[in-house]
């Protein structure tokens, strides 16, 4: 999979820009901070997920001022030509084609462009909370097969359901409330094996491979620390049926479901110890870069089709041994990179693009 060209009209910093990124290889964009270079990368992984990796709304996306923003990719999947297109309008519902046929759901999307992220805030994925952690694994399982995204909605609807009758209960349990939380448990059970199992696996086929990603990249890391190992660990024993029976009580005096797959953990070692809490910020770096880096090789490995590699400023987090290890273990793919500053020594990028006064020069 590659991205032959895109093109840009009233997205954030652009008024209009068209990129040809290199087939094959490293694709790097530089330029001055705050000049627009990770507004390029956001384009892309807009169109392979209809939202933005830095968590902005779809109006910020629009340039001030502009009535709406258009993103349009040319995209090669296998021999396929894909032409992806989305108006983002400031309300109501953004147009989305693929090939000039309109589509209905954000699902039937998925898998026309796929992208892996690494941006600075990737830093979250160690030291923040399980949120993130849970969310890396769910995109994962997006990528490897857009079933999961079902899946993932339906634990989604059922949870607000379930806590809005939580919250309307009060505290008390009455027929009604009871009977109705009953089916909600039924079906939460479920949609949320299903979703943990899925999950479960992922992380059992990403532990070697992060491990031995984060050997390479942490090259300046201690030895003596030990090697990468990640867990899965539900916030439940047996099965989620009974354990949403055991927690019911808490449950209506709380007003929230307490135990489901939303309370989860993807737990990562360094060693012996807790990288959230034990490892140097250099190590934790080093782990997210490892844990995407991972999971492009999972979904590589799986689809036999290397995703979009998107790295945001990522030299300007990294000390120079572990720039230059990122660059010896970068995959084989399409990669395109943006840095407000030069590049390690004995980086080759097949294209260079430098943004300027919202506008891309060669």
């Amino acid at each position: 999979m590659h991205l032959d060209r895109l093109w840009l009209s009233d997205f954030r910093s652009y008024e209009a820009a068209e990129l040809v990124p290199a087939p094959e290889g490293l694709t790097v964009v530089s330029g001055a901070n705050g000049e627009g270079k990770t507004n390029l990368l956001e384009a892309v992984a807009y169109l392979a997920s209809l939202r933005s990796f830095r968590g902005a709304p779809g109006e910020a996306l629009i340039r001030v001022g502009a009535p709406h923003a258009v993103v349009r990719a040319e995209v090669d999947r296998a021999g396929r030509r894909l032409l992806i297109e989305a108006e983002l309008r400031p309300s109501g519902r953004d147009r989305v084609q693929v090939n000039r046929q309109a589509l209905r759901r954000t699902r039937d999307l998925l898998g026309s462009l796929q992208v892996t992220v690494f941006a600075p805030d990737d830093l979250t994925l160690v030291k923040g909370g399980p949120s993130a952690r849970r969310q890396y694994l769910d995109d994962l399982l997006v990528a490897l097969h857009p079933r999961h995204d079902a899946t993932q909605s339906e634990v989604e609807r059922v949870l607000r359901q379930r806590n809005a009758l939580l919250k309307q209960a009060g505290g008390r349990a009455t027929p009604d409330v009871v009977a109705t939380l009953d089916v909600w448990d039924a079906k939460l059970a479920s949609a949320g094996e299903t979703l943990v199992a899925a999950r479960a696996g992922l992380t059992a086929a990403l532990s070697p491979v992060a491990a031995a990603t984060y050997e390479q990249v942490a090259v300046s890391a201690p030895k003596a620390r030990g090697a990468v190992r990640l867990a899965y660990q539900p916030s439940w024993d047996g099965p989620l049926l009974e354990a949403l029976a055991a927690a019911r009580t808490d449950d209506l005096r709380r007003g929230v479901t307490t135990v489901g797959p939303h309370r989860d953990e993807l737990a990562a070692w360094i060693g012996e110890l807790p990288a959230r809490t034990h490892a140097s910020q250099g190590e934790q770096r080093s782990l997210a870069l490892a844990l995407r880096l991972a999971g492009h090789s999972v979904v590589t490995g799986r689809l036999e089709t290397p995703p979009v590699l998107l790295l945001d400023d990522v030299f300007s987090e990294l000390d120079p041994d572990r720039s230059a290890a990122l660059l010896a273990a970068l995959p084989a793919g399409q990669a395109l990179l943006t840095t407000a500053g030069g590049l390690p020594p004995g980086a080759r990028p097949a294209v260079t693009v430098r943004v300027e006064g919202g506008k891309l020069l060669d």
